[in-house]
């Protein structure tokens, strides 16, 4: 190994005699110093082979060619620097690569929107952490032991039994635990659930909607509704209710749309119907209000929740929300600002 380190040696004086320019000097130092293919490098990696007492004498050598290499480089002028090419090289007629302007992504659009039509409500934006505990995500909000969403099948535990939040409702606990009555307040965050199809997506974007305080009705629950889908659809609709259960809420209620694509007349996205599914809502229940310390005997509330990539698809006619997340250009270009 001692005659290949005086050949490299040789060799490396003999190319850099032959270097006349900033681009020859690069090549010479890219043949000799290259991180993957110089022939010092490789020398270096070939000491592994070596014998142990053979080792230090042998490192020795490499090393000092390695000294010379790059001391000679340096001594030879600039332009030497690997992959650098000099102003010589490039060909300045060339046209330069045009930069795509960028957009919000139309998640981000119709978060921005949902959050200015609540804001001009008088609501006040909350937020809260998207790894919860038991306590805040289920055990708070009335879900008992035995609820379905509790298992694994449907979400994300992660170390010392916290979990990835599988709704934005924790935050209305740490609202509520925060500030007294009355309060106007909407949390707007990312959620977690294991379901993944053309309409339901592991990591979505979920709101979730609290009033309480002296005389709130179901009326004022539906009156709201009401006015945020005909804000966020430009469009006058219809909605109507549907009993449905929840745990957090008594009386609850699911609330349709009248379709955003044939205006309530049957078709395919509606199944027929004339009806699109938003959300779920209802009146929050008084075991809800106990583990804040709410009286339930003066005060009353409502709560509602709905998805943002949801808003999105009905708004802009999308029938499948893995789109949003493939990154592909040509269908998040379609979304102008």
């Amino acid at each position: 190994m001692q005659s290949r380190v005086q050949d490299v040696r040789r060799q490396f004086d003999r190319d850099l005699e032959a270097a006349t320019d900033p681009v020859s000097l690069s090549a010479v130092r890219l043949r000799y110093l290259g991180r993957k293919a110089g022939l010092v490098t490789g020398l270096l990696k070939d000491l592994r082979a070596v014998p142990p007492e053979e080792r230090a004498s042998l490192g020795q050598a490499v090393n000092d060619l390695k000294t010379h290499v790059e001391a000679a480089l340096k001594a030879a002028g600039p332009g030497s620097r690997e992959d650098v090419p000099s102003l010589s090289a490039l060909e300045l007629s060339l046209p330069g690569r045009a930069q795509r302007p960028g957009i919000p992504h139309p998640i981000t659009q119709v978060r921005e929107l949902i959050e200015a039509i609540f804001l001009e409500m008088g609501y006040s934006l909350e937020s809260g952490p998207e790894v919860e505990s038991d306590y805040y995500n289920f055990e708070a909000l009335n879900i008992p032991p035995h609820h379905p969403a509790r298992d694994t099948q449907d979400t994300f535990y992660v170390a010392g039994g916290m979990m990835l939040r599988t709704h934005t409702s924790p935050v209305q606990i740490r609202t509520m635990e925060r500030r007294r009555p009355p309060l106007k307040m909407v949390a707007i965050g990312k959620a977690f659930r294991r379901d993944s199809d053309p309409t339901h997506s592991p990591v979505f974007h979920q709101v979730e909607g609290l009033v309480v305080g002296d005389g709130v009705a179901f009326a004022h629950l539906k009156g709201t509704l009401e006015h945020f889908c005909r804000r966020v659809f430009e469009r006058d609709l219809v909605i109507r209710l549907r009993p449905s259960y929840f745990p957090f809420v008594e009386p609850g209620a699911e609330y349709d749309i009248s379709c955003t694509f044939c205006g309530g007349g049957g078709c395919r996205p509606c199944k027929g119907s004339g009806w699109i599914e938003i959300g779920g809502a209802g009146m929050v229940h008084p075991a809800v209000f106990d583990h804040v310390g709410y009286d339930a005997e003066r005060y009353t509330g409502f709560a509602f929740g709905l998805g943002i990539e949801r808003i999105a698809m009905l708004k802009h006619g999308i029938d499948d929300i893995r789109l949003f997340y493939e990154n592909d250009h040509r269908f998040l270009e379609q979304f102008t600002a």
